[in-house]
């Protein structure tokens, strides 16, 4: 299920370093104004899909598609984003053993 993630992360920073001529995945790359609005249509069109309980994975998967392709095109990796939830997986433990202390 992540390789499908991995396939992404891997297609955008290989389109990155060798663009295909023509590609919708390098437009998003090299057009930071498109790739922006395109998360924001996206979102927008996910959420519509949820309160008409339409379409709602289609709108999902553009969602994570066009958010993966910003993240890259603005030098964000996702190994980056994922240690952050990461570390705040660890926050509430971290609160309970600070507030047993008192």
């Amino acid at each position: 299920m992540l390789d499908t993630l991995e396939n992404l992360i891997k297609l955008a920073r290989e389109r990155k370093s060798a663009p295909v001529d023509g590609s919708y995945t390098n437009k998003l790359l090299t057009n930071k104004s498109l790739s922006k609005a395109k998360v924001l249509e996206e979102v927008d069109e996910l959420i519509e899909a949820v309160e008409e309980n339409s379409n709602i994975i289609h709108e999902a998967a553009d969602v994570f598609y066009h958010l993966l392709m910003y993240l890259e095109a603005n030098d964000i990796k996702i190994e980056d984003v994922m240690s952050e939830l990461e570390k705040r997986k660890k926050w509430p433990m971290m609160i309970i053993i600070f507030l047993q202390k008192f």
